[in-house]
């Protein structure tokens, strides 16, 4: 069902390729020690954490970097996959702090990966979350690293070594211990020139989303903070000062992002061209009528908006609630009169509106998109977890027209596209989608 998503680029892509034998070796010397085995693979593709689908599918296991999900593991064979993204993602925040390390010790992973992989893990301050509780717990992320010759243990350990023997006269005659220091500075290299140490390994983990308790918004850092959760409830009115509310309330859901200040009417952006992004949303909904309709063309994608909006008016009756306040808001806008914000009582109300230029901004849009789903681009860009879980369900011409769509977007391969959309600043999401020259689909 995945497979015209793979091929497009629009899953899996921007994995990195391994298929040197040396990287492959490394990448194996590097798992045995995080996991206790190895792939028999000669080729296959990891993400930013060195997590492979291939290898996933091979072991039968898509969390063998990841068993207990709080600490990710991760493998690095190069700096390139800076370029990749994260999959599987436990935290929002995790891709943040692996690039962060990766980009504040750029140096030091070269000159480690010179020689072998560099693993380790990012620990939260508990292992296991076992209530939501526990999420309150998580304020930071300590990254800890090494090699799987324990190269940074050496480092240190001949360190240790240098600063006694200059410190104290008579360690000269000991040959013993110059032997040591001689051995293990072919092992690490100069550390008085090339200190093998890295200069950060501790983040801050502030506001963030996790797939725990089957989908959970945390913003603790805020004037009004809460914790956003779907299904059954916490347990708890509040979690210390935490208030908790329910992602099936957009009540609760929109009074919490307006106390906050978290987001802006589409009107109000300066930086943004609200007429354009409303007629995509309402094309979007039409070929979302479409997509089900017997009489309508089979290639949704081919059709202009003219040709759109004509089939679908054929279906009028069977417009969603949301296209009618969409469109009014449009209309009012086209006509330079000032248009009618809908409350959170009114379907659509979600759509006229983006995240404030503000720090968590890529988290809030992420939240939006719950509440636009009519929004594929929205979806895709902003929650891809959500995006794949809605495409499953999909008929197969929505299909169509959602991957045709996205594969000739700007939006996804241009920065000026994306602040159109979301404001200035580049986006916390990967790259621009590649088609990966692979098409194995990982099991679960």
């Amino acid at each position: 069902m995945m497979e015209r998503l793979i091929e497009a680029g629009l899953m899996f892509g921007n994995l990195i390729e391994v298929s040197s034998p040396t990287m492959v070796a490394r990448y194996n010397a590097a798992l045995e020690k995080l996991i206790g085995k190895r792939t028999a693979l000669t080729e296959f593709h990891i993400d930013l954490s060195g997590f492979s689908p291939e290898v996933g599918d091979e072991l039968d296991d898509i969390r063998y970097l990841n068993p207990e999900g709080c600490n990710r593991m991760f493998i690095l064979l190069s700096l390139d996959q800076l370029k990749a993204p994260l999959l599987n993602a436990q935290f929002s925040t995790m891709r943040s702090v692996l690039r962060n390390f990766m980009q504040d010790n750029a140096r030091e992973l070269m000159a480690l990966s010179v020689r072998e992989a560099v693993m380790g893990e990012l620990v939260h301050s508990m292992w296991r979350i076992k209530s939501p509780a526990d999420l309150l717990e998580l304020r930071s992320v300590t990254v800890e690293a090494n090699t799987p010759t324990d190269r940074l243990g050496e480092a240190e350990q001949l360190s240790r070594l240098i600063e006694d023997f200059r410190a104290k006269d008579d360690l000269w005659q000991d040959d013993a211990y110059i032997d040591t220091m001689i051995k293990l500075a072919g092992r690490v290299g100069d550390i008085t020139r090339n200190p093998v140490r890295f200069r950060k390994t501790d983040y801050s983990q502030g506001n963030f989303y996790t797939n725990y308790f089957d989908g959970l918004y945390l913003f603790r850092d805020m004037s009004y903070p809460a914790m956003l959760y779907r299904g059954v409830a916490p347990g708890f009115p509040k979690i210390g000062a935490v208030e908790t509310k329910n992602l099936d309330s957009a009540v609760d859901v929109w009074h919490f992002l307006q106390l906050n200040g978290l987001i802006t009417s589409v009107f109000e952006a300066a930086d943004l061209n609200a007429k354009a992004l409303l007629r995509q949303r309402l094309d979007f909904m039409l070929a979302n009528v479409l997509a089900g309709k017997a009489d309508a063309p089979a290639e949704l994608a081919r059709l202009n908006r003219q040709d759109l909006r004509r089939f679908a008016m054929r279906h009028a009756d069977d417009l969603p609630p949301e296209f009618e306040v969409v469109e009014a808001a449009l209309r009012a806008a086209e006509q330079g009169l000032e248009p009618r914000l809908p409350g959170p009582t009114e379907p659509g109300c979600f759509y006229l509106y983006r995240a404030a230029q503000l720090p968590d901004r890529d988290l809030v849009n992420q939240l939006l998109s719950e509440f636009t789903p009519l929004d594929i681009r929205q979806l895709f860009l902003c929650n891809k977890p959500a995006f794949y879980k809605a495409y499953q369900g999909w008929t197969a011409r929505k299909q169509d027209y959602v991957v045709e769509f996205l594969s000739r977007d700007e939006a996804l391969r241009n920065d000026d596209a994306w602040e159109d959309l979301f404001g200035d600043g580049t986006p916390e999401e990967e790259p621009a989608p590649q088609a990966g020259p692979w098409g194995a689909i990982p099991k679960g």
